[in-house]
Parts: C-alpha cells; structure tokens; sequence
C-alpha cells in the first residue's frame, strides 16, 4: 500500500485505477479527475504525477521518493511538473495563463519521463481561455499528461470533457470514513459533519474545528432569530455579506441542509435521515410552522444563489432577498 492510501484510504480505488494506466502501458493524454470537494482529488493528482515522473517506480505501485525527479517534485521544483489554478479562490484561469502555459508546451520536456500539468479547479477557465486550452487539447505536444480537476464538470465545455479520459472518485464505505475521522481526532458529532460535508471526509474533519462549527451555529440562530421575531433582515444581511468567500460558500451550504430538514420534517413529520440532527428541535418546531409548496420555492431560489456565486452577483441584495423570502415564508 502507498503513502497516499495510508492517509487517505478511500482513494485506493482510484490509485488502482491510475496504476492501471500505467501498467498497460494506457496513460491518457487528458484525465478529469471529478468529485465532490473534500475528496482528495489534487493529492490524487499529486500522487499520479510523481509516480509518473518517477525513475525508479517501487513494485508496490507508488514512487521511490529517491531518484533525482523525486527530489525536484518534493522540493516543488521539478521542471515538467506545472501546476495552475486561479490566482484568488472564485476568481477565473485567464487566457494569459494558457497561453504561457501553451508556450512552454511546445519545448520537449527536460527528463525522459512524462511531463505533467496539473489544473485544478478546471472550471474556473473563462470562454477565452477554455477555448485556448481545446486548441492545445487538439494537438497535444510529446510525452506531456494532462490532469483537471473538478468538483463542478457541467461548468466545463463538453468538447473538453470529451477529450479526456474521466475518473470519478467517490466514497462508499462510510465505516471506513468514520474510523479515519475517529483517527484524526474527531470523535464527536461525526454522522452530523458527514451529513454536513455531503460524505466528503477532508471537509468533515475541516467542519469538526470548533470555530466553525460555532460560526455555523451563530448563523443558524440568527435565521431562526428573524424567522420568530421578524427583526430587521439588513444588519444580518452587512454581516452574511462582510463574510470571505469560503465563509459564504460554507453558509449556503448550510442554509440549503436546513431547509432540506425542514422540507423532511413538514412532509414526514418525523425525523427522516435528517442532515442537521443536532438542530432538530428548532428544525421541528419551524417545520410545523410552514407551507409546504413555499418551502420548496425557497429551496429551488437557494440553490440558484448558490449557482450565481461565481458571477458578479451583489451579495448584499442576495443575502437580503434570502432574508426577505425566509421572512415572508414564516408569516403565515
């Protein structure tokens, strides 16, 4: 077994899968790599690239960690390795850094190896710069493997995700997930944060950290505040807005588990496969408060936020119309 399905059990279906390509000699020109965040995809691709890069693969299937193009890798200064993503988390991979990447492309790489570039976050490309990078795609360049990742493949062009060759890494034994949490420390709430993190086990133990489990109980009681006493929404909605953007993609997340346990709650009333088990009390009493129909409209309008997150959405007017919406809901 290697040192990345020691760390990350779940993903030694995958490195079986990437072992194959080696092996049969198949190693694809393009791989998207896809999966929910949380996963492990870019240590995934990592790992890949340096197996791949390799001089002297161990028989196990996995790098030696020894020769002189392991060296490079580890020390982040391997010459055919290239790593792009977005310069700030939301923001796009521009055309200038496909052409420059294009450029170096067409000069063979330095070691007899593959030379690997690795994408990360692939749909961040604009149009202009997609379109680029389906050019090169069009006629790739000797001996150079193509790695993307993604979470969202739809925001990809189809004409590159059908030139690539695709890995889906996914998890379907949540003992095994549990025991790796318990492993690292996380012993309390683990089915909450699994639930939370939609079984991703990097972003549940990332979930387990106190500041953000208080962060998420924060905004919780003030959405059930406003719900009860129908205060104003817009000093909520400066604070919600003040937020970074991993703090809000986390928050619309979270209001999206809430009212998919409400929906649960008013339809069942009882507790069915709840998300958010430890709110179920405030969960349940707003739950029977509620229309049925309406709640699914405020479900689809949060998804659609969510969606726009990446778009020059005023974020304001957005947290004040799930404010706006969430308060009307309750005024039955």
């Amino acid at each position: 077994m290697n040192d990345i399905q020691q760390s990350l059990p779940w993903l030694t279906s995958s490195c079986s899968q990437l072992n194959n390509y080696i092996n049969q000699h198949r190693v694809p020109q393009a791989l998207l790599i896809i999966g929910n965040k949380g996963l492990g995809k870019l240590q995934l691709a990592e790992f890949y690239s340096q197996l791949l890069m390799c001089s002297s693969p161990e028989p196990n299937n996995s790098f030696c960690g020894k020769c002189s193009s392991c060296k490079l890798f580890n020390a982040k200064t391997h010459p055919d390795y290239i790593f792009i993503e977005p310069e700030e988390h939301g923001k796009a991979i521009g055309i200038d850094v496909i052409r420059q990447l294009t450029a170096k492309l067409t000069l063979k790489p330095q070691f007899e190896s593959f030379r690997m570039v690795v994408i990360n976050s692939a749909d961040s490309l604009n149009n202009a710069s997609a379109n680029a990078f389906l050019k090169y795609l069009e006629e790739p360049t000797e001996r150079t493997c193509l790695v993307l990742i993604t979470d969202k493949p739809s925001k990809l062009p189809a004409t590159i995700r059908s030139r690539c060759q695709k890995l889906m890494v996914t998890v379907t034994d949540e003992q095994l997930i549990k025991t790796w949490l318990n492993q690292q420390g996380v012993i309390e709430n683990v089915d909450v944060l699994l639930k939370m993190a939609q079984g991703s086990p990097l972003l549940a133990k990332q979930l387990s950290d106190d500041s953000v489990m208080n962060f998420r109980n924060d905004c919780f009681k003030l959405w059930i505040k406003i719900a009860r006493s129908k205060d104003s929404f817009v000093p909520i909605a400066e604070q919600w807005n003040k937020l970074d953007k991993k703090q809000i993609e986390l928050l619309l997340i979270w209001l999206i588990s809430w009212v998919m346990d409400l929906i649960k709650l008013r339809y069942h009333q009882q507790a069915i496969e709840i998300l958010n088990s430890d709110l179920i009390s405030d969960l349940q009493e707003t739950a029977n408060k509620l229309d049925l129909k309406k709640l699914y409209n405020y479900y689809d309008f949060l998804l659609l936020s969510q969606q726009r997150l990446d778009t020059q959405l005023n974020k304001q007017l957005m947290f004040e119309e799930i404010l706006i919406q969430w308060i009307d809901l309750n005024s039955r």
